[in-house]
């Protein structure tokens, strides 16, 4: 294929409905690395979150023969890792980036142990009558060319992604209780003072993040694919955390940060036909996941020579005044 195919392709609206669909398992854990972020801790064990949610969906469906029953395991699968996570760093005082690489690394292994255990293959699950997602046609815009293949015909994860971007944006700036999370966070000396519960607020936290990660495994092996793969999430929990930074740590900004991961990724599938180094194709997404950081990184660097200058400016006019008053 040509690179002026490629370009067709990439302005085409099979490549934008793709950007939606490759983003989704990035936007649902971003989500809730975002709200454990603004509650004043790290969950980096999305990975991991996902995993074990993509895993437990895939064989309660397969066995219950019931797309609904895999799906809600699934999420309680999830959010039970992400609680067993808050326990070891709110109860236990464990570290929380030892405890979450923990769970990652046990996630890992463990499903690969019960893939085994299951069908006798440390590969995938194919051999596992999987369920599959509803995929919803919306009415009206499904019949507008262009359009109607960019927006409809997607899997309810997809759709389920954008709701609850603007639901979790409500939820943090808009209800008490999301006031009283992102104190917790700032600072939770001054929120324990107002009598916010902080070590409550933070568990509260953590199971939306498990809730919110497991949505994101389940897309991956209940729509995304109809199958689970041993490191299916293929570091989407760790990019997933960086779109929280490049988002300006929003509920909308890290959706759109996600889109951008998800855009690089689209971009190096569409590249792959092309006679590029296989290696180099597929080290696009993390490439953009660096270049991202360091971007947020000189961004927060400038912020502070900004807000230095200013104090300093402030302290000296002080200064001033009080010497012209003497």
């Amino acid at each position: 294929m040509s690179f002026d195919h490629i370009l067709k392709a990439i302005f085409s609206a099979l490549f934008l409905a793709n950007i939606l669909r490759i983003s989704t398992p990035l936007i649902l854990p971003a989500l809730g690395g975002l709200v454990t972020d603004l509650a004043g801790a790290t969950n980096i064990a999305l990975e991991g979150i996902m995993l074990v949610a993509a895993f437990t969906g895939v064989v309660v469906s397969a066995y219950t023969k019931s797309v609904t029953a895999g799906i809600l395991c699934g999420i309680l699968s999830g959010v039970l890792i992400s609680a067993l996570l808050a326990y070891f760093y709110l109860y236990l005082k464990t570290d929380v980036f030892l405890a979450g690489i923990a769970i990652n690394i046990m996630a890992t292994g463990g499903t690969i142990f019960l893939l085994y255990i299951l069908t006798g293959d440390k590969g995938n699950s194919s051999k596992l009558a999987s369920g599959m997602a509803p995929i919803v046609h919306i009415p009206l815009i499904k019949d507008i060319p262009f359009l109607g293949t960019v927006l409809s015909g997607h899997n309810i994860f997809t759709y389920a992604a954008f709701l609850l971007t603007w639901l979790v944006a409500i939820f943090l700036y808009r209800t008490p209780l999301g006031t009283h999370l992102r104190a917790a966070g700032e600072n939770p000396e001054a929120a324990a003072t107002l009598g916010i519960d902080v070590k409550q607020t933070q568990l509260i936290a953590f199971l939306m993040s498990g809730f919110l990660a497991s949505l994101g495994g389940l897309n991956l092996s209940m729509a995304y694919l109809t199958l689970f793969q041993r490191e299916m999430t293929a570091g989407r929990g760790f990019i997933a955390l960086a779109a929280v930074y490049l988002g300006g740590r929003k509920p909308w900004g890290t959706l759109i940060a996600a889109m951008i991961f998800g855009f690089a990724d689209a971009l190096s599938n569409q590249l792959a036909s092309l006679e590029i180094p296989s290696q180099l194709v597929q080290s696009i997404p993390y490439v953009v996941t660096i270049i991202a950081l360091v971007v947020y990184a000189l961004q927060k660097r400038a912020q502070l020579i900004e807000r230095t200058r200013r104090f300093q400016e402030r302290e000296l006019a002080k200064s001033g005044g009080g010497a012209t008053g003497s």
